[in-house]
């Protein structure tokens, strides 16, 4: 597929941004960055958070991405083309590293916790490093003109990250980091989908309907689990009118006429 090739300089951002932060995940300053991020956090309701959390999930972002299987099925394959070096890196990460989490070192009645009370495999932050392979690899399959407009897809990656100090779940050190490795990952996601056959965006490509079918077990997974918080559950259900409605669409779209 015709994918606009991404300047060189911008290769090195993950890099910068992985040396900048290095205070935070050389743990310089915790846990009071963490105490003071998460108590900063705690008046906001926790359905908030665990909603932009959500955006840090696989089931969840299928759900919410399932309209570019008909509107812009590329943009899809985009994200989808990062997924496994996103997989990759965080299971490498939280592999080598068995970094404990915040509540097993911090008072838990100096924090909020929503959701389980998770104890260890801190590094990466899975959720930030997925929602930022998500952003970047959508927002650099965007055409280069106009594709500026479109920075608030990491405004919502980075209300990820945030969200999982809020709920207790991450220091900031391993959001930092899964910010890095995130935009690493889509960005090798969008080399690998300037290798893709144009084919595959088409509606009758078995390989997009591979993706319907994904979308399938998506709608599945959603009305019968909750992802990560029992709080979003309603939004679940949302979730699953929306990829309910985007697969009757491609149906139609699908349809082989004879």
């Amino acid at each position: 597929m015709i994918v606009a090739p991404i300047p060189a300089r911008l290769w090195l951002l993950p890099v910068v941004l992985f040396v900048l932060t290095a205070p935070l995940w050389l743990h310089t300053f915790e846990p009071g960055m963490f105490v003071a991020i998460n108590t900063w956090c705690a008046p906001v309701a926790a359905t908030v958070w665990t909603g932009l959390s959500l955006l840090g999930n696989a089931w969840g972002i299928l759900g919410v991405t399932a309209p570019l299987l008909v509107l812009a099925p590329r943009l899809m394959w985009a994200w989808l083309c990062a997924a496994p070096f996103a997989v990759a890196f965080a299971r490498i990460g939280k592999g080598l590293l068995e970094s404990p989490r915040p509540a097993a070192e911090v008072d838990n009645a100096q924090m909020r916790i929503v959701g389980e009370t998770l104890h260890n495999v801190s590094m990466p932050s899975g959720h930030t490093l997925t929602a930022f392979a998500v952003a970047s690899a959508i927002y650099f399959a965007l055409p280069e003109k106009g594709r500026i407009r479109h920075l608030w897809l990491f405004v919502l990656a980075a209300g990820t990250g945030l969200s999982r100090i809020a709920v207790g779940a991450h220091w900031p050190g391993d959001v930092a980091v899964g910010l890095c490795l995130g935009l690493l990952a889509g960005m090798l996601g969008t080399r690998l989908l300037a290798r893709m056959d144009a084919k595959h965006v088409q509606p009758t490509a078995w390989s997009l309907r591979l993706v319907a079918l994904l979308l399938g077990v998506t709608a599945y997974a959603l009305v019968t689990e909750a992802q990560d918080f029992d709080e979003n559950q309603p939004l679940q259900y949302v979730l699953v009118l929306v990829v309910l409605g985007t697969l009757a669409r491609f149906v139609q779209q699908s349809r082989v006429k004879p």
